[in-house]
């Protein structure tokens, strides 16, 4: 178990927060995976998984968490401050991978919520933008202060690196449910025009939104893919199952 530092927390709204912490040398990851992170209670740790929001070349580990007030873990860790200590398993895993995916023309990253974090590794991530031609970014919240990273996506992260390789492929979507914006569900096939033959699909959310896109895609005669056998779409089985 590694133990490294908070050195940054934003909070985006009552609902949602980042946080930053240090890396150990030794945690590598590709883009996309998640790993399990937490805090020490009672002399125990309590983790949950949590998906790598900075890319793989990254000094440091950044973090995207709802904030449940009843929650075990999310009670706490929504009050840390930088120099707090989290716990950290260094063996990230996950299927949100480039090579679970067949090659197409455009990347669809489908969000709700905090499901845009591994979407926000990948966009980063060289290989992510040295395969495809174009990426499209749909985050889908209910209110517009939990649309987390919408200065970075909105601008192409021009600030940072990689800024001149991001800022020609990207396309941000940003969905606020409570301003009357139709559900990613509901705009599939229509404003969102998924090529089921030449694009490929990402998707990161809550049980019913997984489960409901899926059938979608299977409808269209797309196949979900896997890191044995890449194919047009992909999910991270470890969200789906409560």
């Amino acid at each position: 178990m590694l133990e490294e530092t908070v050195t940054w927390v934003h909070h985006w709204s009552e609902h949602t927060f980042s946080f930053k912490t240090t890396r150990n040398p030794s945690l590598r990851f590709n883009s996309g995976e998640f790993t399990m992170m937490g805090l020490e209670v009672e002399g125990k740790p309590l983790l949950r998984a949590y998906s790598i929001v900075s890319p793989p070349w990254a000094d440091e580990l950044e973090w995207l968490s709802v904030k449940v007030p009843n929650g075990p873990l999310t009670s706490r860790l929504q009050h840390i401050k930088v120099g707090d200590t989290v716990l950290i398993k260094p063996k990230p895993v996950g299927t949100l991978r480039n090579e679970a995916l067949l090659d197409g023309q455009t990347l669809w990253l489908l969000a709700t919520g905090t499901g845009l974090a591994p979407f926000m590794s990948l966009i980063r991530d060289l290989e992510t933008l040295e395969r495809w031609p174009k990426i499209n970014i749909v985050h889908s919240v209910r209110d517009e202060q939990d649309l987390a990273y919408k200065q970075d996506l909105t601008t192409a992260f021009k600030d940072q690196d990689l800024a001149e390789l991001v800022a020609p492929k990207l396309t941000y979507i940003p969905i606020v449910t409570s301003h009357g914006d139709p559900r990613i569900t509901y705009q599939l096939g229509n404003s969102l025009n998924i090529d089921p033959v030449n694009d490929r699909v990402m998707l990161c959310g809550n049980i019913q939104f997984n489960e409901q896109v899926c059938a979608w895609l299977e409808s269209k005669g797309m196949q979900e893919g896997t890191l044995d056998q890449p194919g047009s779409y992909v999910l991270e089985r470890a969200f789906v199952s409560k």
